[in-house]
């Protein structure tokens, strides 16, 4: 049985992150008697960063409605000038932002978020979650969170003590073991899909995709980029690192990609093995070390996972 609530309304926030595997865990805890039984109110909500692929809005809202989810769209609210985490506003599929603005306001107080500062999850899509949470009475520790991690993806899940603190439920692990087959093949019955290759995800660039992933997005849809590559132009001198003594080397920039590579650095790499490497694609490959090493990118980004070790950000 999934851990409940102790509270005496015994609640249950289901965080939709916009994949498949998060709208599969979502529908179940609502259709399960055996889980919703456990829960007086359950909220689903789902935070737009601005980033995300036109299929993924679509996706939620067709979710949405097809299986009754309720869902509360959110987006961050940044406070520049203060000390004070995100907070949130509520929108839906039509005000929802296309074109980065939460993010871009996201970098212009944190600076760029990468594998040393990870801090896009939090400020982008955990902080306005929690903000919606209390406006509504939901403080912490009054819930049961449920993360779509699979029984597959075991090794992303945070455990013990953290786990009981923070009141994490994975109902794809404790109560119905389910892989990513499974899911597949749950979805395969259904009347839609989302409709994205499996390079694309959510997050039009994540910089947690692989090498392979970024060429073939260069190679199908270059234009994904210009958002990044105008973050790194504008904000590049962002951050802690340059409010601290000793300062950063001469000509240091915050950059996105993994071993500190640009925008510019990928099209480079890009032009250099166009003519030689493998686009990826959904079915299985080759591995190569250098090329399809990622961090958990695959649907989305989950929020409350065992890399959470962001940096940078106010309580």
């Amino acid at each position: 049985q999934i851990p409940g609530a102790t509270v005496s309304e015994r609640r249950l926030f289901i965080s939709f992150s916009g994949g498949e595997t998060s709208a599969f865990m979502a529908h179940l805890c609502l259709t399960e008697e055996a889980i919703r039984s456990q829960y007086d109110a359950v909220r689903v909500v789902f935070a737009n960063t601005g980033e995300e692929n036109e299929e993924t809005l679509d996706f939620v809202d067709r979710c949405d409605r097809h299986f009754g989810l309720n869902t509360v769209w959110v987006e961050a609210v940044i406070h520049h000038g203060e000390r004070k985490s995100p907070t949130h506003q509520v929108v839906n599929v039509n005000t929802a932002s296309r074109y980065g603005a939460p993010f871009e306001e996201a970098i212009r107080k944190y600076g760029i978020p990468n594998a040393k500062f990870k801090d896009c999850t939090r400020n982008l899509k955990l902080r306005p979650m929690e903000s919606y949470l209390r406006s509504v009475g939901w403080a912490p520790g009054t819930y049961d969170t449920a993360i779509g991690i699979r029984d597959d993806e075991r090794s992303r899940a945070v455990i013990g003590a953290e786990r009981k603190r923070r009141r994490i439920v994975y109902p794809l692990i404790d109560y119905r073991p389910t892989t990513k087959p499974q899911v597949n093949a749950w979805w395969a019955a259904q009347p839609f899909r989302l409709n994205l290759k499996g390079f694309q995800g959510n997050c039009r660039w994540c910089w947690k995709k692989s090498f392979r992933k970024h060429l073939t997005l260069i190679q199908t849809e270059p234009e994904v980029f210009d958002f990044p590559r105008r973050m790194e132009e504008k904000y590049g001198t962002i951050g802690g690192e340059f409010n601290r003594e000793p300062p950063p080397p001469p000509g240091y920039r915050r950059v996105f990609f993994r071993e500190n590579r640009s925008v510019e650095d990928l099209f480079a790499e890009y032009e250099a093995r166009k003519e030689t490497f493998t686009p990826a694609h959904d079915d299985a490959q080759v591995f190569d070390a250098e090329m399809d090493v990622a961090s958990a990118c695959e649907e989305s980004c989950e929020i409350l996972v065992d890399d959470q070790d962001d940096q940078g950000g106010e309580e």
